[in-house]
């Protein structure tokens, strides 16, 4: 009996190493199944995920697409869904296939989730950044009773299945996907002994997913900050000075204090050569669109000038010949060429361009709203180097100059870099259209027009082409040169109410000595030229240009002043007197001692005066007469006249004879002009 007590003790202290082996292989057991468990919800997740996304791809979008509403926005709606359905699909197609990997399987899960952090940052930080946005559509969308009808049906026809009530349902998928990750690796890495060989791989893979979680949260606050600053404003006078209180014109005038600052050398600028290089380049590309723009307008202009003659809509009553050629070939033209190419290059270019100018707003008020929070910046941090703190909002004003920064420095190159592909490939567009047309012209021509020169060597053809325009400018300056000479004088030509007026205005500005009047067409080749027509009156401000030439006279039109040729213009001086030495006749009020002064019909009839060979006198303005002793004048009637004086001796009134009538008229009425040599017309030779 002795022997059988003391045996007991020894078989409880076997049994209990039996035990603790038991326990810990039912533990791994129940860790290897938690652990499989893990990988398999990680797996058909995914893959229902996947489907869901296809499912709002193929089937939701693609039958509100053939719905055509003009009002719903589909591109805000389901963002880059495309991108992210092409990179879940392949991330499952290689997820599925590490269950023939066995033992392996945690590792390569470990390593895929690794090889495709890069890519998933990338489509879902894009996402994400949008999503508020995408909400907030289907927000206004729920308002509008027949946009939110259609939305409905569009989900019963296509995911009845679902019961999803609106978009949002699908929309937050990608979102909860994304955050979802790093908490089913962990899951797997907490049923994975710290021993297994892929125990440090699996905690590799839930960091590079926290972190890609935490690159596309940063992403989102930072277009958060982007969104709010880089909206160009418009706004007027009185909502700036509302704006204005005291924390923003303090804000402003440190800003400016500093600028100043920078400029006179006395503080140093904060250097990011990185973000400067970049800046160049994005500044580059702002130019060379709007030098493009300007470019293709002034081509269109062109194009403008060269639809203005119209052969085509005129009967010539030619029935053959050159002309009759050209006319078909000109309708040809207008009618179908040159419509169906401004058609396409409004397609391929002025749209294209357009859209490129308006992208280019956002960036530059985000580039410009960086130099005010650099400014901001560089004034906190030194202040904190001094005190060791700032405040709550100094801080917040730091980080969001460095969330600007960072934004930009990470966006500008790819946004540089696709302006300048869309760019290239508008230029490359443009090129084609004139090539094109050029060559359309060219058949039509050769189809329509008889032309000899047209298998001429090209170096033959032109030289041909210089000689006849050659010869075509020299007939071209002759005739002008006869038609300036022939061309009756402007200055007899009748004023019309409007320029009379004009003319009185510059005589009471600039007296009547400084008129002159234009001999022939002006046309302003520079800035400060005027163009005017032949006839106009103008004063004479210098007799020279701000280069101390002669041959460029300052004036003024009526209005416009600038420079015309000294050879244009002639003077155009109101009569002063018939015979040397008379002075011009000044404006008094005293009208009524003239008014009785008028001699009686039987009284002699005063000599008329002696008129030089080389002036005449004309009225300049018309008058009506207002009694018995005056008389009638038409703007540009040649008069004779008697006196140059009333009875009294007064000079502001004349005497004078028009058409066999004698009367009084206003002297100032009056003007000297040169008269002309009566002269045919001809042809130069």
């Amino acid at each position: 009996m002795a022997s059988t007590h003391g045996a007991e003790p020894e078989a409880d202290d076997a049994a209990k190493p039996e035990e603790a082996i038991y326990e810990e292989v039912i533990s791994c057991e129940k860790m290897e199944l938690s652990q499989r468990l893990a990988v398999k919800e990680l797996i058909t997740t995914e893959a229902s995920y996947v489907h869901n996304i296809q499912l709002c791809v193929s089937d939701i979008r693609a039958h509100l697409q053939k719905k055509e509403l003009p009002d719903l926005d589909l591109e805000g709606l389901f963002s880059n869904t495309d991108d992210i359905l092409h990179v879940s699909r392949r991330f499952l197609k290689r997820l599925e296939a590490t269950a023939t990997q066995e033992h392996e399987q945690l590792l390569c899960i470990s390593n895929l989730f690794q090889e495709f952090k890069e890519e998933m940052e990338t489509v879902y930080k894009i996402y994400c950044a949008s999503y508020e946005h995408a909400l907030l559509l289907v927000e206004s969308y729920r308002k509008d009773p027949r946009l939110q009808e259609e939305i409905l049906e569009t989900l019963k026809a296509t995911v009845p299945h679902t019961g999803a009530s609106d978009l949002s349902f699908f929309l937050v998928m990608p979102v909860q996907r994304v955050t979802k990750y790093p908490l089913l690796l962990g899951k797997i890495l907490e049923n994975t002994p710290t021993s297994a060989s892929a125990y440090p791989a699996l905690q590799a893979a839930v960091h590079a997913m926290a972190q890609v979680n935490a690159n596309i949260n940063e992403y989102k606050r930072r277009r958060e900050v982007a969104t709010k600053y880089n909206k160009a404003e418009h706004l007027t006078l009185r909502d700036r000075f509302a704006r204005l209180n005291t924390h923003s014109i303090a804000k402003k005038t440190t800003r400016l204090s500093r600028l100043l600052m920078h400029e006179a050398g006395i503080v140093a600028k904060t250097e990011d050569k990185e973000y400067d290089d970049l800046e160049e380049k994005f500044q580059c590309v702002v130019s060379s669109v709007a030098m493009l723009k300007e470019n293709v307008a002034s081509y269109l202009g062109h194009l403008e000038a060269l639809l203005v003659p119209t052969p085509h809509k005129h009967e010539l009553q030619i029935n053959e010949g050159p002309a009759q050629q050209y006319r078909c070939f000109a309708e040809h033209l207008h009618c179908t060429v040159l419509p169906e190419f401004k058609q396409r290059l409004d397609r391929l270019v002025c749209q294209p361009l357009c859209s490129l100018s308006d992208m280019l707003v956002g960036p530059q008020q985000l580039v410009k709203k960086r130099l005010d929070k650099l400014l901001d910046y560089e004034e906190m941090q030194e202040r904190k180097s001094e005190m060791g703190s700032v405040t709550y909002d100094e801080e917040a004003a730091m980080n969001t100059y460095l969330a600007i920064n960072a934004l930009l420095v990470a966006e500008l190159p790819q946004f540089n870099q696709v302006a300048l592909q869309l760019l290239r490939q508008m230029l490359c567009s443009f090129s084609i259209l004139q090539r094109d047309l050029a060559a359309q012209v060219l058949h039509q021509a050769e189809k329509d027009l008889q032309m000899p020169h047209g298998h001429m060597p090209l170096p033959s053809f032109w030289k041909m082409v210089e000689d006849t325009l050659r010869q075509s400018g020299t007939q071209i300056r002759t005739f002008c040169q006869v038609f300036e000479t022939v061309t009756p004088s402007p200055v007899a030509q009748p004023l019309n109410p409007a320029e009379e007026r004009k003319v009185l205005s510059l005589v009471s500005k600039h007296g009547p000595d400084k008129l002159y009047q234009v001999t022939s067409n002006i046309s302003g080749s520079k800035d400060l030229d005027l163009t005017l027509q032949r006839g106009q009156i103008v004063a004479l401000l210098q007799s020279v240009d701000t280069k101390g030439n002669t041959s460029r006279w300052l004036v003024d039109a009526g209005g416009p002043r600038g420079f015309v040729p000294a050879g244009k213009l002639q003077p155009y001086c109101p009569v002063q007197s018939q015979q040397p030495g008379m002075q011009i006749p000044t404006l008094e009020t005293s009208t009524e001692r003239r008014r009785h002064s008028y001699a009686i019909p039987e009284a002699p009839r005063p000599q008329v005066a002696t008129f030089t060979p080389a002036f005449q006198v004309v009225a300049g303005f018309s008058f009506t007469a207002r009694s018995p002793q005056e008389v009638s004048l038409q703007a540009g009637q040649q008069v004779v006249v008697l006196e140059p004086h009333d009875k009294k001796g007064s000079k502001e009134w004349s005497l004078v004879e028009v058409n066999g009538q004698r009367g009084y008229v206003p002297s100032s009425y009056l003007m000297t002009i040169p008269v002309q040599e009566p002269a045919g017309w001809s042809l130069p030779v």
